[in-house]
């Protein structure tokens, strides 16, 4: 497949996954990676990727888990094009399909899925510097969805016991839970990430259960990256 001027060829998990990304524009970071290394997958589930981006967290399902099938969801068509090039570059046509469309406005099937995962954008739209590359500020800051809008669709798409898994940052951690129990997704697990071992925590993956009974597994943190390295 040829790659363009202003693209990168990227090589992850010792080359068994290959990624196209802009050059300069938007990049997946780390933290899709961390997600999808935490997102727990029973053999056949149906997984939706919200906000599917150039397809990191699809393609990282598809190649390390016994997944069923993928729908990836991505607003941006400029991000929908490069995920559907990524999914036939590495021959996972079979495993993920790509959708350009709203996740407000949903094209998929409702109680379709077992799993929904999200990588979201988490910073609120008046706070902080908005980028002025578009695709790089609907990816980060809450311009075209919010939290509410993601847990709506998700609680919208799940089957009776199915699980979503986001990540968000940890100082808005009350505002998640307290959202998805009005969703009646109950946190069943949680991660921590922080920089390093004197600092305080940076972000949280959590695992929500539709209907789920409360009880929550807080697993061991994650310091920096983890031991991934982009």
């Amino acid at each position: 497949m040829k790659i363009k001027e202003n693209e990168t060829l990227d090589s992850f998990l010792n080359g068994r996954l290959r990624i196209i990304q802009p050059r300069h524009g938007y990049r997946f970071s780390v933290d899709a990676l961390l997600l999808a290394e935490f997102v727990s997958i029973k053999i056949e589930d149906l997984v939706v990727d919200l906000g599917a981006g150039c397809g990191i967290i699809s393609l990282f399902l598809a190649i390390k888990r016994e997944v069923g099938f993928i729908f990836g969801l991505e607003l941006q068509e400029e991000l929908a094009f490069q995920a559907k090039r990524n999914i036939m570059l590495n021959e996972l046509e079979k495993k993920i399909a790509i959708i350009q469309g709203d996740l407000r406005h949903l094209p998929i099937t409702p109680g379709s899925a077992n799993v929904v995962v999200c990588n979201p954008p988490y910073r609120k739209e008046k706070s902080g510097r908005i980028n002025p590359d578009p695709n790089k500020a609907i990816a980060r800051h809450e311009i075209e969805v919010s939290l509410d809008d993601i847990l709506a669709t998700g609680k919208a798409l799940l089957k009776p016991g199915g699980r979503l898994n986001l990540i968000y940052p940890a100082n808005r951690l009350t505002e998640v839970f307290a959202k998805m129990r009005i969703n009646g997704l109950e946190p069943k697990r949680l991660q921590i990430i922080f920089p390093d071992s004197s600092s305080y925590a940076k972000l949280a993956i959590i695992e929500g259960r539709l209907h789920g009974k409360s009880g929550l597994k807080i697993l061991p943190p994650i310091f920096g990256q983890g031991h991934f390295s982009i």
